[in-house]
């Protein structure tokens, strides 16, 4: 007797279903990797459990060549056996990205939701699903740790992202990585690797690949430990931007006040009512401080913050501050009162009389033409010249940097233009300079040098 083997049936991917509503029609982003192979999988498997419409979606980028083509072809026919119509299109993200002066993924980023939007807009779709998972979740939580972000940003990956278009979605984010491929391996599924996803020059896949299992030596939970950070913060943010639109009517006030009640109009600027700011919890000043800067478009560090709060609960009527920035902040005997103003700079064509800082290498410096502190620290594999000298200055004419990960030089004046800074605002916008190449601009992330690292935090100052 011939006993016959049935294979064993995978278990189902877990995937937040209370995303997904019945005649929905849903494109999955397909790159080729195992996250997206097993997201359109799965979502095959319960199209009709679930009442999808499903659609195939993928972007090639212009990036890596023959690879790249290698995986349009694997989603066109994985697409093509699971019978889903299948939507591609092709970007020249390097060249976007020299146009935009943008690094490649910020460029890829764009270009990808961007191309979304445009089949939502088509109207054979209504929404599109991304395989982020619970890795890329704990690693963008990590990220942003890393770069000193607020609670607000440790919300990272958000499992609904809304466009006039349509919605972004993502069913994956409580999924692990380990969990996907051994469900892929379970069904004999195959699926394409991004040779770009090992390279260290990414910051990303150092946090992957180094800093995240290093980390997993001290709590092997770390990253479902991080993953739970942002819903958590995700909750409370929605919960303070509820709070914030009751409490700011209450204590902010546009524009001066004038003889004979009310207040001036047209100006750009607002005050807090210092006596009622102070009889809240510090947690809430310090959310008010921020959302008032916020309406005038600065974002206040916590430095910069708590220099605020000073201001406003123990300072003098009469006392200024200035922050990084151009945030301005004057207490009044009832208010603490927040302008944006452009740093005091030179007119156009003099620059020249901007102060200039130089600093040792290793060493550090104090611009308060800048409204900055700037430390530079050296690894031991670098070998400073005797007597070598950064210059901390104002950009110029025909300065040049190299954006981190991006194809090639850009000219400051086109990267400022791409960062939205014109007229008066970018009159004083510093970089550091060494033997002629620029090592640190303000605003953007440019390709590090070998063996130093730079650190740059904002400087109030008291105009008393």
């Amino acid at each position: 007797m011939i006993l016959l083997m049935r294979a064993p049936v995978p278990d189902p991917l877990p995937l937040d279903a209370s995303l997904l509503k019945p005649g929905l029609r849903l494109a999955v982003g397909v790159s080729g990797g195992a996250d997206s192979v097993a997201l359109l999988r799965a979502l095959a498997e319960r199209r009709t459990e679930l009442g999808l419409v499903l659609h195939a979606a993928h972007l090639h980028h212009g990036l890596r060549g023959a690879e790249a083509d290698a995986d349009l072809e694997f989603a066109r026919g994985l697409a093509g056996d699971l019978g889903l119509p299948f939507h591609e299109a092709r970007v020249d993200t390097n060249a976007e990205a020299e146009k935009a002066g943008e690094t490649i993924e910020e460029a890829a980023r764009r270009l990808r939701y961007g191309w979304f939007r445009q089949l939502m807009v088509a109207g054979e779709i209504e929404a599109v699903a991304t395989a982020h998972t619970l890795d890329d979740q704990a690693e963008t939580v990590l990220a942003k740790f890393l770069r000193g972000a607020w609670t607000e940003g440790f919300s990272a990956i958000h499992p609904v992202v809304e466009f006039p278009e349509g919605r972004i979605l993502r069913p994956m984010l409580a999924t692990s990585r380990a969990t996907v491929e051994a469900y892929l391996n379970a069904l004999g599924e195959s699926w394409r690797e991004d040779s770009s996803n090992r390279h260290l020059t990414y910051t990303r896949n150092r946090i992957r690949h180094e800093l995240l299992p290093l980390l997993e030596g001290w709590n092997p939970r770390l990253r479902e430990h991080l993953a739970q950070m942002a819903v958590l913060a995700r909750d409370e943010e929605a919960w303070w931007q509820t709070e914030l639109a009751r409490l700011a009517p209450q204590l902010l006030m546009p524009g001066r006040p004038v003889r004979g009640g009310g207040r001036a109009s047209g100006e750009s600027s607002l005050s807090l009512d210092v006596t009622r700011l102070a009889a809240l919890a510090p947690a809430v000043q310090r959310r008010l401080l921020r959302y008032a800067a916020g309406q005038l478009g600065a974002a206040p560090d916590f430095v910069s913050t708590e220099a605020l709060r000073t201001l406003a609960l123990t300072g003098r009527a009469g006392q200024r501050r200035e922050l990084a920035l151009g945030l301005r902040a004057e207490r009044t005997p009832r208010e603490l009162r927040l302008t944006v103003e452009p740093v005091a700079a030179a007119g156009p064509g003099q620059s020249a009389t901007v102060p200039e800082y130089s600093l040792a290498i290793p060493g550090q410096a104090t611009a308060p033409a800048f409204g900055l502190r700037i430390e530079i620290t050296t690894r031991p594999s670098y070998s400073a010249p005797a007597g070598q000298l950064a210059k901390l200055r104002n950009w110029r004419p025909g300065d040049r940097v190299r954006l981190r990960h991006s194809s090639g030089p850009r000219k400051v004046k086109e990267v400022l233009e791409r960062l939205r800074v014109t007229g008066s605002s970018r009159a004083l916008w510093p970089v550091l300079e060494l033997d002629g190449r620029i090592l640190w601009m303000k605003g953007v992330e440019l390709e590090p040098e070998p063996g130093i690292d730079i650190a740059v935090t904002g400087l109030e100052r008291d105009l008393a």
